[in-house]
């Protein structure tokens, strides 16, 4: 038995529990609640669990003494264990009332094939359930989950090296951090080619997430536990005052989540230079102070179009990137690639430099979005949609980089931009485009034509809000 049918096993699974009212992220979350036993068991690693608790014991019970004992064991790992047991199951509860649905679960995991399961990876077959959950458009995860084949190619183009601290200061169900492991692992021979203190440093430390949401935090957590990193993830929010302290790092791979906060969300952070509601140009800020100033500590950031263009603190922002980084690359993405509607998305890439002032010399945009296909449920995004990238990115290297866009091929996608040419920009806007498509228009949704109106009405709502301001202290 493959992954993938392990996979769609566990997942039918969920149909059962749909008379219980369970939602697919609930039953994501029960899920984990249970293989993390079983698996404790596949592996060998029970002896982190107290032995009134295992698997054997749980498999054991039926009906309605399962249901209390199952509640029981909930509470006990959460507020009895220590390390990553309690910090998984810490203020767990249950969503399944019928204790036959539950018992069916048990018995359908105690049935799999484990050995395939484990010869193919137990963390694939995890990342398989996530991936699952992500793309059930009810579920409502999808509008956050980045697509495996995007995480990856940003972390191939930063190159993660061993010894180098990384971070995802919004890290969901932990995905950059994994792949950027995996990245290490299969440059080093799963890290047996390093010397005894950086393979425990690999283990332990290099990989570090923030996760604000307890749920998604506890995915995070056994998605590293089954991937054999044990580095921290903390359960906060990166724009309080938590996040202050997360810095010094040589990598950071992130795709922040997109929205503005709220009147009644806790407050950011008191050490922005320039605080804003906006949460995209937030964790910007937050990024870029992140970095290491040694000159090779870099970012690859998802980020929805409007930080390009937002004016004001946007622009303010922004300016302050290309001063301390070099914003050498923006991917501009397909659409369709994330789930909540009307988003468009870039990838930023840059490098922190040792010095605060004028490390932007230009910036090269690759446009992956005018006359490409839309991409989601029945076009799914691949490796191979990104190879000219990768190959014109030249391994960041700026003087091998060559242009496709000319005068005579006014679509190259691949196009230099001066560092002064940008600023002579309106709002030193980053959002540029220059390809013209076919039908000499943008192929829009109504979601996205809607989501333009409204940007464009807050800007004219602003604007007419400070003339007033003006005339009234003219006519004073």
């Amino acid at each position: 038995m493959t992954t993938q049918e392990i996979v769609s096993k566990l997942w039918n699974l969920c149909n059962v529990l749909r008379d219980d009212g369970i939602t697919y992220h609930q039953y994501v979350t029960e899920l984990t609640y249970i293989l993390f036993l079983k698996m404790a068991k596949e592996t060998g690693a029970e002896k982190q669990i107290p032995e009134g608790y295992r698997w054997d014991v749980l498999k054991s019970k039926s009906g309605v003494e399962l249901k209390k004992f199952y509640k029981e064991l909930l509470n006990h790992l959460g507020e009895n264990c220590t390390g990553r047991v309690r910090e998984i199951y810490q203020g767990s509860a249950t969503n399944i009332e019928e204790p036959k649905n539950l018992e069916k679960i048990i018995t359908t995991i105690d049935g799999l094939d484990w050995f395939s399961a484990r010869e193919e990876g137990l963390g694939n077959l995890y990342e398989g359930l996530l991936e699952k959950n992500a793309n059930e458009k009810k579920s409502g995860a999808g509008q956050y989950f980045t697509p495996r084949v995007l995480i990856d190619v940003m972390t191939r183009l930063m190159k993660p090296q061993p010894g180098e601290r990384c971070n995802d200061p919004a890290c969901g169900t932990f995905g950059f951090m994994i792949s950027a492991s995996q990245y290490v692992r299969e440059n080093t021979d799963d890290l047996f080619q390093l010397d005894a203190d950086t393979a425990k440093f690999e283990r332990e430390e290099a990989f570090t997430g923030c996760e604000l949401v307890h749920d998604t935090h506890r995915l995070a957590l056994m998605n590293a536990m089954l991937h054999d990193i044990e580095g921290e993830i903390k359960l906060a929010d990166t724009l309080s005052n938590a996040g202050k302290e997360m810095k010094g790092y040589d990598v950071v791979l992130t795709n922040p989540p997109f929205g503005t906060k709220k009147g009644g969300e806790r407050a950011t952070r008191d050490d922005f230079t320039f605080p804003t509601s906006n949460k995209q140009l937030n964790f910007l800020q937050h990024i870029y102070r992140s970095l290491n100033t040694d000159g090779k500590a870099r970012a690859a950031v998802v980020l929805p179009d409007n930080v390009l263009f937002a004016d004001g603190d946007g622009e303010k922002i922004r300016k302050d990137l290309m001063e301390k980084c070099n914003l050498h690359t923006i991917l501009r993405l397909p659409t369709g690639i994330f789930y909540a509607q009307g988003v468009k998305t870039n990838v930023l890439f840059f490098t922190r430099g040792k010095t605060d002032k004028a490390n932007t010399k230009e910036v090269w945009i690759y446009d992956l979005r005018n006359d490409m296909p839309s991409f989601g449920k029945t076009n799914h995004l691949k490796k191979e949609d990104f190879d000219d990238f990768v190959a014109c990115y030249a391994d960041g290297d700026l003087s091998a980089r060559k242009e496709t866009y000319s005068e005579e091929n006014p679509n190259g996608r691949w196009r230099k931009f001066t560092y002064e040419e940008i600023l002579a920009r309106d709002k030193t806007s980053l959002d540029i485009t220059w390809m013209k498509s076919d039908t000499g228009a943008d192929d829009y949704t109504l979601a996205e034509l809607l989501e333009q109106i409204k940007e464009k009405s807050a800007n004219i709502s602003k604007a007419v809000n400070e003339l007033e301001v003006l005339i009234g202290e003219v006519e004073e």
